[in-house]
């Protein structure tokens, strides 16, 4: 008998250890699978990184602050400028901090001046690296340590920060570093990028369903590539209404048809459009800003549109300032629809 048991723990020991190890490299998210790590792979903001290009190859890089909206390639570029200046330093030499979670005074004084003060064996005229990601979300006293920080060890380290608004980040930090200002991506750059993942994980699509990522995304890569993951893994197959599903967004095309309704005067159409969407559960906000992105790409006469999207604007603000009822959304589509009638009689 305990010879058998023997047996059946022997062969089933190599079964358990292979999943795990295959496990490793199938569940690993997209957006880190394909992260660039090399300056050529990085899509959009040519300008920019090739100024960054050039400071890896003089080797005296200046303190950076890499400024702009998520998903652009902030975190990735300062780490591709890390591994271009330092090579096979760059696990020693490099220090990741996200501000958003270590954003006190104590991190400054503990964590950053300690790496700081550390002895690495770098390659002459290279520095350490100390990278702050969301470097915004830092509070003003760390930032203050900071400034004095960046100062006292500037002949060993240097700093670089990505931030969504540089405004947030205080003028003596400011000053003390170049400011590099990041744009959101057109969707030909996320195009590229979505095709290219496509061909590699031999992922079934439709060109609708491309473009519903596109949509969705709105020039950040992170989400693009995180949808399109999802979408793939949950359904197999990539088309529109299975990345609605998946963004869980009001459909565009039922946006377009209620917007359409109103321009037709036909507020009855439109509001039998809006209380669905009310009634599958989302919030105002997500209606409004859909209806925004489709009313802007929607073939209307051009005097029209501006008056949709100005009442779209105010609507959209008193939404933001809390008064996200149906009542208030409801009365936005009279508006276009009123809006609409006063065209057709001028």
């Amino acid at each position: 008998m305990a010879s058998e048991e023997a047996m059946e723990v022997a062969e089933a020991a190599p079964k358990s250890s292979a999943p795990s190890t295959t496990a490793k490299t199938t569940h690993v998210p997209w957006i880190e699978k394909y992260r660039p790590t090399t300056f050529p792979e990085i899509v959009g903001n040519e300008e920019t990184v090739a100024r960054l290009e050039v400071f890896a190859k003089k080797g005296n890089v200046p303190n950076i602050i890499i400024a702009g909206p998520p998903g652009v390639g902030k975190t990735t570029t300062i780490l591709c400028l890390a591994r271009a200046l330092l090579g096979p330093s760059f696990r020693e030499g490099v220090m990741e901090l996200n501000a958003s979670n270590d954003r006190g005074i104590d991190v400054v004084r503990n964590k950053i001046k300690m790496f700081a003060q550390q002895k690495v064996t770098l390659p002459k005229g290279k520095h350490k690296i100390i990278i702050l990601d969301e470097a915004d979300s830092m509070t003003d006293g760390a930032q203050q340590a900071l400034r004095r920080t960046m100062e006292i060890y500037s002949n060993t380290t240097r700093f670089a920060l990505a931030c969504n608004s540089s405004e947030k980040i205080i003028e003596p930090i400011q000053s003390r570093c170049a400011m590099l200002r990041y744009s959101k991506l057109s969707d030909t750059q996320v195009l590229s990028k979505l095709l290219h993942v496509c061909s590699k994980e031999d992922l079934s699509y439709t060109d609708d369903g491309i473009e519903a990522i596109l949509f969705t995304a709105q020039g950040d890569m992170r989400q693009a590539l995180n949808n399109l993951q999802s979408t793939a893994q949950g359904f197999g197959h990539v088309n529109s209404d299975n990345v609605f599903k998946v963004c869980d967004e009001p459909h565009p095309v039922l946006i377009k048809e209620m917007i359409m309704h109103c321009v037709g005067t036909c507020y009855d159409d439109a509001y039998k459009i809006l209380a669905h969407l009310w009634k599958l559960g989302y919030a105002s906000e997500d209606i409004i800003t859909i209806m925004f992105r489709v009313c802007k790409n929607t073939d209307m006469g051009e005097f029209i549109k501006l008056e949709f999207i100005k009442e779209i604007g105010y609507t959209h603000m008193r939404i933001v300032q809390g008064t996200s009822s149906l009542l208030q959304l409801s009365g936005l589509l009279a508006k276009l629809c009123s809006k609409a009638m006063e065209t057709k009689n001028e």
